[in-house]
This record gives C-alpha cells, structure tokens and sequence, in this order.
C-alpha cells in the first residue's frame, strides 16, 4: 500500500492528538495539541492543493486554526505560572504571582465574612481593609492570606469566624481553582504547606487554641 506524504503528515496528527490525552502534566498536554493542530492544518493545506475556497471550508482546518491560538495562550499561561511558582517562597508577595489568577470583592465594614463551621470553598487575600477572627480576637490586614486551612482540612469547614472591621478589599480563589493550579504545577502545594505551617507556628506563639487561619 502507498503511503504518500500528505497521509503521513495527517496519521502525525492523530497521533499528538491522541497522546495528548494520555498527558496529566498539563505542559506536556499543550505541547502534543499544538503539535496535532499544526500537523492537522498542514495535512489541510495540503489535502486541498491550497484551494483557498475548499480549505476555509474544511471542518479539520477551521477546527485546528480555532484551537492553535487556544493551545498557544493555554501553554504560555501555564508556563508563566510554572515560573511564579518556582520562584515563590514564603516571603514571596502573593500579589506578584497568585492575585491574578483570583476575582475581586468588596465587602462592608460589619459584614460577616463567614461563621465557624461554615464550608470552606476559597481562600482569601486582604488587599485592603482589616478583618477580625473573633474567637481569637485577632486582626488580619492587608497582604495577608487567609483560608487554607478550611480549605485543605478533611472537614473543610471554617474555624473561626471572620467579621469585615473596615471596607475591605478582598481577592478569593475557589477550591476548584486552586486545584487546577496545583495539577498545573504541584510545586504549588509546597507553598501552601510552609504556608500553613508558619501559620500553626504563629498560633502556636500567640497561644492560640484553635488555628488562627480559617
């Protein structure tokens, strides 16, 4: 059987397409789409003999010209991060590298922000604004992080409960969220483990007897 080099150039294309599915590191996973897709829009060309008017009209050519650009951003987002969070210590400001990837929200002074044994659903950053823990009656300002431990306990729900002192501004990230950066890069959950460990050794310190992070 023949097999000229248009098919060869197409069966490529099958092939980074199907491995693709079978990556769980997600750089990976874009490299292998964005293989497929330029092998798929070549074999398109190619198939068609550059007939502009029967090639605008294939369904694999207009498929992989959507997802080209699609892949192309995807990967350079995950790249970015991967490098934010390599770089990333404890000290490391969160605004510089996590804050983009959450949603603003403001709140008004008195609000109750959630109660103890509420679920815990997001993790929070002050941006502006001071928060209380009333159980412990301690003061969360700005550049604090606040929630992982709700967040990452079997129980998921809230210890303490968070009253707004001020207006405040504040950015959250869902759990859900907060799982696909960590399926991203897994580097990501050793940040929040110092994280929470500097946290418990600050309760420790303060005489805490319930964690201080909620």
């Amino acid at each position: 059987m023949h097999v000229d080099i248009v098919t060869i150039i197409g069966l490529l294309g099958c092939v980074f397409y199907l491995a693709s599915h079978s990556q769980k590191n997600m750089v990976s996973l874009r490299v292998l789409a964005l293989a497929s897709n330029v092998f798929f829009l070549i074999f398109s060309v190619l198939h068609t003999h550059f007939e502009i008017t029967r090639l605008i009209v294939t369904p694999e050519f207009i498929l992989n010209a959507i997802l080209l650009p699609i892949n192309t951003k995807r990967l350079m987002e995950i790249i970015r991060l991967t490098k934010q969070i390599q770089q990333a210590t404890v000290e490391s400001p969160i605004s510089e590298w996590l804050l983009p990837h959450m949603h603003l929200s403001k709140h008004k002074a008195g609000e109750v922000l959630f109660r103890k044994g509420d679920i815990a659903h997001e993790i929070i950053y002050v941006a502006e604004g001071r928060l209380t823990l009333q159980e412990i009656d301690h003061s969360i300002g700005p550049g604090e992080l606040i929630g992982e431990i709700g967040l990452f306990s079997a129980e998921k729900a809230r210890t303490m409960t968070v009253v707004c002192d001020t207006d405040c501004e504040l950015y959250k990230m869902t759990d859900e969220m907060m799982y696909r950066l960590y399926y991203q890069n897994p580097k990501l959950g050793f940040f929040f483990m110092r994280l929470i460990v500097n946290r418990l050794l600050a309760d420790v310190r303060r005489g805490a007897i319930e964690p201080g992070t909620v």
